[in-house]
């Protein structure tokens, strides 16, 4: 098992924290897969270095960006604070040092996505419980997925599309720059999931609605474009959520299973999938409530994991007042 360092074991205790091709029928070019895309050629230069070189380099970029030239530490200190108020100046310096070493380790191992081979992509994403997935999907039915910015969230969408057996779909944002954008869409779509841009999804499953396959959609973004909101108390804030998976799973019936990932060691991390939602299933909370406390849970297990140099909480309640 993987043991932080004695400064991570030190706020932990503070904490009380126990340890393709486009399928046929599919909408139009811009969801496709882009399948004749390459990444940039350093890109592929890179990656073809061996990981714990990669993790060398994810170590330097942690420093740089912790003492030399820190990236965006204010967000950082505030997010910290607000959401661990128990924690002392100490304890905050030891998750925030962990944080950018754990981040600096998933930026680098994004880029070697390029050149991963399969089998040490699967030796490195273990999933617990895939035959969960396979159950439904053996009988027509298509499930959702939702999933938070915890580990390796890029390396989850990778190795499920490499190992399920069955079609992966997931929702994407298509970013403001262009080289950006065809970058990223070439990485995760290299062992065949299909990118479906996310104004197009709903879209897109009515068109698909017949064919057994997954919709994976990271869900803890905040929902500024959206006029459609849930609002939580989540780590101590009030905390707009998109409504986008329990929408789909409602209206289509399909069942929702949240993405539980923690990291086993470098470079190295174990998922399960739990069952959030199933058709009948009218209990409160809603789906949105549960994915929230979930994901909430799983930050507290280990907080250094989840982004908190993304500027999160820029929606507020008063602002959104008529």
């Amino acid at each position: 098992m993987f043991e932080r360092p004695a400064a991570s074991a030190y706020y932990r205790r503070r904490m009380n924290i126990g340890p393709t091709e486009p399928r046929s029928g599919a909408a139009s070019p811009v969801d496709a897969s882009p399948g004749g895309l390459r990444p940039a050629w350093w890109v592929r230069a890179l990656a073809s270095l061996p990981l714990r070189a990669l993790h060398g380099l994810g170590r330097v970029f942690a420093f740089l960006a912790t003492h030399v030239v820190p990236y965006r530490p204010k967000v950082v200190r505030e997010n910290l604070t607000r959401a661990f108020p128990q924690l002392d100046d100490a304890g905050l310096k030891a998750l925030t040092r962990d944080y950018y070493r754990g981040y600096g380790d998933v930026m680098v191992e994004i880029v070697k996505s390029a050149k991963i081979k399969r089998e040490e992509l699967l030796d490195r994403m273990v999933f617990k419980d895939i035959e969960r997935l396979r159950a439904p999907l053996s009988t027509g039915t298509p499930v959702v997925l939702v999933a938070a910015h915890q580990c390796n969230w890029e390396w989850i969408l990778l190795a499920l599309s490499a190992a399920l057996g069955h079609p992966v779909d997931a929702a994407y944002k298509t970013l403001t720059d262009p080289w950006a954008d065809r970058e990223m869409r070439a990485l995760r779509s290299r062992f065949g999931a299909r990118m479906v841009e996310s104004g197009r999804v709903m879209r897109d499953l009515i068109a698909n609605r017949r064919q057994p396959r997954v919709i994976a959609l990271v869900a803890d973004q905040e929902p500024v474009a959206s006029e459609r909101r849930h609002w939580t108390r989540f780590l101590n804030r009030d905390t707009a959520f998109f409504m986008g998976p329990e929408v789909i799973a409602q209206t289509l019936g399909y069942p929702v299973f949240f993405v539980a990932t923690h990291r086993t060691g470098r470079g190295r991390y174990e998922t399960r999938f739990e069952l959030l939602w199933a058709p009948g299933d009218t209990d409160a909370p809603g789906i949105t409530e549960r994915f929230a406390r979930r994901v909430e849970q799983q930050i507290h297990e280990a907080p250094a994991d989840w982004p908190w140099s993304h500027k999160r909480w820029r929606l507020s309640r008063q602002s959104l007042s008529p």
